[in-house]
């Protein structure tokens, strides 16, 4: 039967698609199960997607409670559950207004257009980093900071350039009249799990605030609780003028938002940008759901523990395999193992075998196998994670 539907499928969709040769039918908790019955521990919760587990029961109601009483209207009417989100996401941000969106992508082409707007004639230029991701649309990815993305796309959208990270004369000198905005992540996740420093954020902002240009935090894998916070931006002591979150948002429901201030979200009239589905009554329901299951007293402090938790076995691993991992860094649940130049080549080699293992993890940004547990794991799974990591390591040899 999973034969039938892998042919199945390979047959009707374009080849967008590396797909692992498991055909997922049910989740619950950090857990998913196949057609065949086998069991995976999710270390990736549908890269960073289902950070409450799959199939919250909480979540779950408000989505079939919502259903059974209106599925969509346009904007061009109010809805209770979008004012409620909007409301929640503004009560703990330093945002005064909300644009909602679809996903990632999406929030972030709303992002580059409401500064682009806010900049006014003859300053469009987004400055963006070297290893970042953004998107898959072609603004976006002209907005990413790496060539694997571009190739076969090409022109790319013009007004991005690209700086390396924590680099900040090279960043100086990059604005000119025609700049009106800094995007970044303050972790790079598609990059390979790259904190940015206190120090290098503290610096962008304080370069934006004398160029008067807008600082655009994209939070869309590293915010709505992964790092320990509701947002990334909390725990470097500074705040952008524009943010982006999806993923998470929704736990596993599609739904994205773009945050503003007030003085940067009043360049947005009616009809300078929309969304369809932008705000739908479900997804708005379960991002309700999951903001204030986040909320709840300990839920955020847990996840900062845990995230020390799986730190410390991951430093383990690089004492015991210092010819394969050289570095573990992150935060809170999103951590990266950084593979030493020796071993980069086994990086999808060692994913594949955790895989027939039944652990869930990937290889992000060429360097470093990444692990994007839901916020709710347990110390008995992560330990569980980090046995199967040591036995699938001891089989990699390099020369």
């Amino acid at each position: 039967m999973k034969e039938d539907v892998i042919k199945k499928n390979d047959s009707l969709f374009m080849k967008t698609y590396a797909r692992f040769p498991a055909v997922m039918v049910k989740g619950s908790g950090c857990w998913l199960q196949d057609i065949d019955g086998r069991n995976y521990l999710d270390f990736l919760s549908g890269i960073a997607v289902c950070s409450l587990g799959h199939n919250h029961p909480d979540v779950t109601e408000a989505i079939c409670r919502q259903a059974a009483k209106l599925n969509h209207v346009s904007n061009l009417y109010y809805t209770i559950p979008q004012t409620e989100v909007a409301e929640l996401l503004v009560n703990n941000s330093f945002a005064d207004r909300v644009f909602m969106a679809n996903s990632g992508a999406e929030a972030n082409e709303a992002a580059i257009k409401l500064a682009r707007k806010y900049g006014g004639e003859g300053r469009y230029k987004i400055i963006c980093l070297e290893g970042s991701f953004h998107g898959r649309t072609m603004a976006t990815v002209s907005a990413t900071g790496q060539n694997r993305f571009h190739k076969g796309f090409e022109p790319l959208l013009q007004g991005f350039c690209h700086v390396q990270p924590e680099d900040l004369d090279q960043l100086e000198k990059m604005i000119d009249h025609t700049t009106c905005a800094v995007l970044c992540e303050p972790v790079q996740g598609e990059g390979g799990v790259r904190p940015l420093s206190r120090l290098y954020l503290k610096g962008i902002r304080l370069l934006c605030d004398r160029y008067n240009l807008k600082l655009i935090f994209d939070e869309v894998q590293v915010g709505m609780g992964r790092t320990g916070s509701l947002f990334a931006y909390e725990q470097f002591g500074i705040e952008p003028d524009i943010i982006t979150s999806a993923k998470a948002l929704g736990n596993g429901i599609p739904i994205g938002a773009m945050l503003a201030r007030e003085s940067v979200a009043e360049a947005f009239q009616p009809g300078d940008h929309a969304a369809t589905f932008g705000g739908n009554p479900v997804a708005c329901a379960a991002a309700k759901a999951t903001i204030r299951i986040m909320l709840q007293n300990g839920f955020l402090k847990g996840v900062k523990e845990k995230g020390t938790y799986l730190q410390e076995q991951l430093n383990t691993v690089v004492e015991e395999f210092p010819k394969l991992a050289r570095q573990a860094r992150g935060m809170g649940l999103i951590r990266g193992l950084v593979l030493t130049p020796e071993a980069l080549s086994s990086g999808t080699d060692i994913v594949n075998k955790m895989f027939k293992q039944g652990v869930l993890i990937n290889f992000a940004g060429g360097e470093a196998l990444r692990f994007l547990p839901p916020l709710i794991i347990s110390k008995e799974e992560i330990d569980k994670m980090i046995h199967t990591l040591k036995s699938v390591l001891a089989e990699i040899t390099v020369e």
